[in-house]
Parts: C-alpha cells; sequence; structure tokens
C-alpha cells in the first residue's frame, strides 16, 4: 500500500480524484491518508500550535473535496491542493486578526535583515516551532516571503495592507527568530 502522496500513480491518483467526484468515501479517505502528512507539515508553518495547524488542515480538505470538480489537471493536484492549505491558513488568519501597520523600513534597514542565514543550520521541526512564535501577522508575512516565494507586492495584496507593512512585519519576525536563535545556536558550535 501507498503512504506518500509522492508514490501515488498518475493513474491511480485520477482515480480517487474521480471517486471523490462521486463522494465515494473509500476515495477521499485514500486521498487523504495520501496528503495529510505534507499537507500537515505545510498547516503547522501557518499556524500558531498543532491544534490549530489540525483545524487548518481539516478546513483545507473539506474545500479540497467540496472544489474537486475544479481541479482540471493544468498543473500538479499536490500544488493544487497546497494552495487551498495556505488560503484556509490565511482566511483563518484574517477572522482572528485585528490589523496590525507597522512602519516601513528603509532599504539599508530591509537589505540588513535579509542577510540572515541562521535558520538553515536549524531542523525542520526547530523552525516550524519558532515559526509558530510569531505573532500571526509576522507568521504570515514570513512564511508567505520565505516558504511559497511570494513577492511583497502579491503578499500586500492578500493580506490588504501595504508593501512597506508586508516588509516591515518580514524583518521584525526575522529580528524575533534571530533573537531566539543566537542562544540556540552559540550551543551548537
Amino acid at each position: 500500500m501507498l503512504t506518500k502522496a509522492e508514490n501515488i500513480p498518475q493513474k491511480e491518483l485520477q482515480n480517487l480524484i474521480k471517486g471523490c467526484l462521486t463522494r465515494d468515501r473509500s476515495c477521499q479517505k485514500l486521498l487523504y491518508e495520501f496528503y495529510s502528512p505534507t499537507m500537515m507539515s505545510l498547516c503547522l508553518l501557518y499556524s500558531k500550535n498543532r491544534e490549530e495547524a489540525e483545524e487548518v488542515l481539516q478546513d483545507g480538505f473539506i474545500q479540497m473535496y467540496k472544489c474537486i470538480s475544479q481541479f482540471k489537471n493544468y498543473g500538479s493536484f499536490d500544488g493544487w491542493l497546497r494552495k487551498i492549505m495556505i488560503n484556509c491558513a490565511l482566511q483563518r488568519y484574517r477572522g482572528k486578526s485585528s490589523r496590525i501597520n507597522l512602519v516601513p523600513l528603509s532599504e539599508e534597514q530591509y537589505r540588513m535583515a535579509s542577510e540572515n542565514n541562521q535558520l538553515e543550520k536549524l531542523s525542520e521541526k526547530e523552525l516550524i516551532r519558532l515559526i509558530q512564535t510569531l505573532p500571526p501577522a509576522y507568521r504570515m508575512v514570513f512564511n508567505l516571503y520565505v516558504f511559497e516565494g511570494m513577492k511583497h507586492r502579491e503578499i500586500a495584496a492578500m493580506l490588504n495592507i501595504t508593501e512597506g507593512t508586508s516588509k516591515s512585519n518580514l524583518s521584525d519576525a526575522r529580528s524575533i527568530l534571530k533573537k531566539r536563535l543566537t542562544p540556540k545556536l552559540k550551543i551548537a558550535r
């Protein structure tokens, strides 16, 4: 039996999608079992804790089952499902947060903040735990910029903030992470 999403042969994936279109519970269950570990890792990045990540994961799969007819095989199913999960995390964030606007950074401040490479020395679990401690606005901007490769203009439009606020939130997130990382990295050296 297959255990990882990347091991699903294309033909089997197509059969599972067809089964989900007809609301076949066994196909829904298999698709969930194949993709939930990978999507849970993604949800943890956007959530404050494991419980919130599990809620985002469940919301994402419910949304995926509702919208599976919209998947037209343009690109990967994994990428399509990933977008759904990120959108569910963003919807949860928008529903909980009050708008936080920070002072935009100068180009020099932004450049200095961008030179920090200490995150590469952490294990995935340590990194996720640290990211989860960030305030929600910082966490969203950090994840969208660092892990999704989005530009500040795109992040600003998605979160309904200014581009300067996106840059500021990223810089502040990095500063917070750097302060929390410095003791850990000194111990590890």
